[in-house]
């Protein structure tokens, strides 16, 4: 099954360096990032799982909970765990998701339906190297794939996640590059009498198409 934007996320329970998930009954009324890796004690997923630990404060300001996912038992994990604070000095702080037997991967449509489990290495499972942005709604709102060469960027994350849940609280769009605070765009399908209404602090109007504002607050 390919899980498109506006699709509902697969739900699922999993063991989790944390317990059990339940996955929609864990993300609750929040935000949630579910990102996956290949297999534990790989150096780029290393330093991603670090860095996202120190960015977990970011998520968890915007009401956004974090979930990784390796395609190794939870038990290697918990050994890892150690590995990724040594080196990258910082503690993970979120769960992350066993799956040996490869049932979340393929449910996210990261490996072919076809895929059995057992001695896999990286490679096998290189397409387990995906990001998933999900609404308190449990809808898939954005969705990054990576491949195991080239380190995810999480600052892009948090940024793609401030336009979204901004774009859903009101209803405009935002500019190539766009970083909080700076001017967004009005919707074509809002008319040139209703963004008036919206903003009487008045906006730009480059084109017909394309007309700018302050970000709303």
């Amino acid at each position: 099954m390919t899980i498109r934007i506006g699709d509902e996320a697969p739900d699922f329970t999993a063991d989790s360096t944390e317990g059990p998930i339940q996955f929609h009954q864990w993300i609750g009324d929040k935000w949630a990032i579910l990102f996956s890796h290949p297999k534990d004690f790989t150096p780029v997923c290393t330093t991603e799982l670090g860095y996202m630990a120190r960015l977990k404060p970011e998520f968890d300001k915007r009401n956004t909970k974090v979930v990784g996912l390796s395609a190794d038992p939870v038990s290697d994990h918990e050994k890892w765990l150690g590995d990724i604070q040594e080196t990258q000095g910082h503690a993970v702080n979120y769960p992350i998701i066993g799956d040996s037997n490869l049932t979340v991967a393929k449910l996210y449509d990261m490996l072919h339906p076809n895929a059995t489990p057992g001695q896999r290495t990286a490679m096998d499972n290189q397409t387990v190297r995906s990001v998933f942005v999900i609404g308190p709604d449990k809808k898939v709102k954005a969705t990054l794939a990576y491949p195991m060469s080239t380190g995810r960027n999480f600052d892009e994350v948090l940024r793609l996640l401030d336009s979204i849940q901004l774009t859903a609280k009101h209803s405009v769009a935002t500019p190539v590059n766009w970083k909080p605070g700076q001017e967004v765009i009005i919707p074509a399908s809002v008319s040139d009498e209703d963004a008036k209404k919206k903003y009487p602090q008045g906006f730009k109007t480059h084109k017909p198409y394309l007309r700018t504002v302050a970000q709303p607050q």
